[in-house]
């Protein structure tokens, strides 16, 4: 399971403010990943870019808070809204820890909706052919994955 080692302070926002224009922004955070649940689309150790209030579809990647470890937070993919909450997966399907455990995860427990990862160079890519291939793929932005659409499909 990825989980974010602190909560951090999400800011409450009015109903004025989610309705846009200035104070309507919604504010981003820097976050690092620490598990295996999102291997391959994130990995150990990599950043993410989250936009807190954004509007999620199925597909995106998540923040969430564990609904029964609320002081956890968790990175996974919204597969499906049902009825209660959003149906929450993990791309590692051998990682469990998502909605085949713990069922539909509330709307009020979805916080933000990852914008793009970044990967930081690690110690073993200091050749120069690691340090090319690292540098094209260090930051991307996270899209919503056809293989959710299969994968809940299959079960």
């Amino acid at each position: 399971m990825r989980e974010v080692p602190e909560v951090p302070e999400v800011p409450e926002l009015t109903q004025e403010q989610r309705g846009g224009g200035p104070a309507g922004r919604v504010p981003f955070q820097v976050v690092e990943v620490t598990g295996p649940s999102m291997v391959p689309t994130l990995h150990h150790g990599d950043w993410l870019l989250v936009q807190y209030g954004a509007t999620v579809r199925p597909g995106d990647v998540v923040i969430l808070r564990h609904p029964f470890q609320q002081d956890l937070l968790v990175v996974k993919r919204a597969a499906e809204r049902r009825r209660g909450g959003w149906w929450v997966l993990a791309d590692n399907i051998f990682a469990g820890g998502d909605s085949t455990d713990y069922g539909t995860v509330p709307e009020e427990l979805v916080l933000a909706r990852v914008q793009a990862r970044y990967r930081p160079l690690k110690k073993d890519q200091r050749s120069v052919w690691g340090v090319v291939t690292w540098a094209v793929s260090a930051l991307r932005p996270v899209t919503a994955a056809r293989s959710v659409s299969r994968r809940l499909r299959a079960r």
